[in-house]
């Protein structure tokens, strides 16, 4: 920034009565706007505005699992990063999954819990109760989703990360859980040997 100055004599001079010094001139307001405070102060509803992935709820088995078993449920939810412009500046936002409830559809929950979840193979679905599985009790038709609250930083201009107080909370569309009862019975022969034999493809159960 390079000063400007006009003579003393001249009262309340006007642009053209100033003279360079030298080189480019600048004027500001004799009480600058604080670009950072004024970012800070809205940050955390830009950051609540981001179009944030929430992810996605997966369960095992799917879409048909058992009443009295375990049903495996884990979110795909990952950190994202977006680069805005707020005010002129450039902003660099990172959203970080924190906490994750998941709601089974059934009048219950887990959560929240920064526990997301994981998938285990088919060999274990009906024996493997995980950290977020969930047994339904009853047979039936249930919608199921989590809701996951992001946290996140971030830096103006390539500065130093900053926190955002506040959270960002995002629920996934619902996933329908078929829950369905198992029967055992005794028969005489495979459905190779009888087609029509309890149990086979096809047939009423009794």
């Amino acid at each position: 920034m390079v000063w400007k100055k006009a003579p003393k004599a001249i009262t309340n001079p006007d642009w053209t009565d100033y003279r360079a010094i030298t080189g480019p001139t600048c004027l500001y307001d004799p009480e600058p706007e604080n670009v950072l405070d004024n970012i800070a102060a809205r940050i955390l509803s830009d950051f609540q505005q981001l179009p944030v992935n929430p992810g996605t709820l997966q369960a095992q088995p799917f879409p048909h699992t058992l009443k009295g078993g375990p049903t495996n449920f884990y979110t795909t939810a990952g950190e994202q990063t977006f680069n805005i412009t707020i005010l002129g500046q450039t902003v660099h936002l990172t959203a970080t999954p924190a906490n994750h409830t998941y709601t089974f559809g059934d009048g219950t929950a887990l959560g929240p819990t920064p526990a997301t979840g994981y998938s285990i193979p088919e060999t274990e679905w009906l024996s493997n109760e995980t950290r977020t599985s969930h047994t339904y009790t009853e047979t039936g038709n249930y919608q199921a989703t989590v809701t996951t609250s992001f946290t996140g930083t971030y830096s103006v201009n390539n500065g130093p990360p900053l926190p955002i107080n506040g959270t960002l909370n995002i629920t996934t569309p619902a996933k329908t859980i078929h829950v369905w009862k198992t029967e055992k019975a005794l028969v005489a022969d495979t459905c190779q040997e009888n087609p029509n034999s309890w149990g086979c493809p096809g047939t009423k159960t009794r």
